[in-house]
């Protein structure tokens, strides 16, 4: 456990607010995402993600001055997805002040994006995001598309090795069962990826304690772990958990 382990918190957004659900449904506004990533930044983040989740599905573009508007208030990196279909996409964002963008559905239609963009901008700048959903009659995961809608039937665990063979720098995995439900992350889910690649996995879906983190951390090897609802919340502040992941020994920045 030689890397420092990363606290990532999530921003949904939609229509240019935050916003956060259940399993990926029952979206409730919570307010102004800017004002949310400051916050976050003054609360001891060491990333924040914004995912535009209707993006892909309502076939808007990337959210060019949200990046902009967020990017003044922010001295730690920021990772957008949501929206990028292209190399052009990607540039924009980049050129705006991001520091890393997400693609999810543009890879499915095109693996290859994944490595054009890898080779343009360098693989430390592509996050490739998984959106996972139990098989319901056997063991393992599919990989869900567009903002989690569309079941694309690819194995998660042979989609996760050809990401990282075309050139992503790290994954962020969901968990679609546990996404919202505070029932803790998905161990086997991340482990199960964790085992088969090298590249960073940052784990999502499910924190409901502050043991929850932990668990991820140690038990499926996770780089990174991002949360929603419980920071919303603030029933776990950053500095806090950050403090008792350190009194288990846990490196953090």
């Amino acid at each position: 456990m030689d890397r420092k382990k990363r606290i990532i918190p999530c921003l949904d957004v939609k229509d240019g607010r935050l916003v956060k659900g259940v399993n990926f449904k029952n979206l409730k506004v919570l307010g102004d995402p800017v004002k949310a990533a400051k916050y976050y930044r003054d609360a001891g983040a060491d990333e924040i993600v914004f995912l535009d989740i209707t993006a892909t599905s309502s076939g808007k573009g990337v959210l060019l001055d949200l990046v902009r508007d967020t990017v003044k208030v922010l001295d730690i990196p920021l990772t957008i997805g949501g929206g990028i279909r292209s190399i052009d996409d990607i540039r924009n964002v980049l050129n705006m002040g991001a520091s890393k963008v997400s693609i999810s559905s543009a890879a499915l239609e095109n693996p290859e994006f994944v490595a054009e963009a890898s080779a343009k901008f360098g693989r430390e700048k592509i996050v490739v995001a998984i959106d996972a959903k139990s098989k319901v009659s056997q063991y393992g995961w599919y990989v869900y598309a567009i903002g989690g809608s569309k079941n694309t039937n690819i194995d998660v665990l042979s989609w996760a090795k050809k990401i990282e063979s075309l050139g992503a720098g790290e994954i962020l995995l969901t968990s679609m069962d546990r996404d919202g439900t505070r029932d803790g992350y998905d161990i086997e889910l991340t482990k199960a990826v964790t085992d088969v690649v090298n590249i960073p996995v940052i784990a999502s879906g499910g924190a409901g304690n502050i043991k929850d983190f932990y668990d991820v951390i140690v038990e499926a090897g996770a780089d990174a772990v991002l949360a929603a609802s419980l920071f919303h919340s603030r029933e776990i502040e950053i500095r806090e958990l950050k403090d008792y992941l350190r009194s288990k020994n846990i490196p953090v920045y």
